[in-house]
């Protein structure tokens, strides 16, 4: 139940609050032993021990869970058919680190026409 409660406090991520989402998605799955799924050796589940799938699914299913109640309910949509956690967590940072690059890009054009 705290794991629960901890990752329920986190500020969720929305179309502004990305790196300081990141950055805290990125410590809690490190501190439950998760990240392994989303950016490591276990990203996909083994094919050899049945056991060491097991143990791989129920790791996945908790990442997934963490990474789906972390985000706003608009946000789910982009996830919705993602197969692993690290495809949804891959599909979020393309989308926002995109996003980041366009918004600088438009901070500097207006930048640029207040400078005019």
């Amino acid at each position: 139940m705290a794991e629960f409660n901890t990752i329920c406090s986190l500020k969720k991520l929305n179309n502004h609050s990305y790196s300081m989402w990141k950055m805290c998605m990125e410590s809690y799955l490190l501190g439950q032993d998760l990240w392994e799924i989303i950016s490591g050796n276990e990203t996909t589940p083994p094919t050899e021990d049945i056991t060491a799938l097991r143990k791989w699914k129920i790791k996945a299913r908790k990442a997934m869970f963490a990474i789906k109640v972390s985000i706003e309910e608009d946000m789910l949509k982009h996830i919705r058919y993602a197969t692993s956690p690290k495809e949804a967590y891959d599909i979020l940072t393309a989308r926002f680190a995109k996003k980041n690059d366009m918004r600088l890009q438009l901070l500097e054009n207006e930048l640029m026409g207040l400078q005019q």
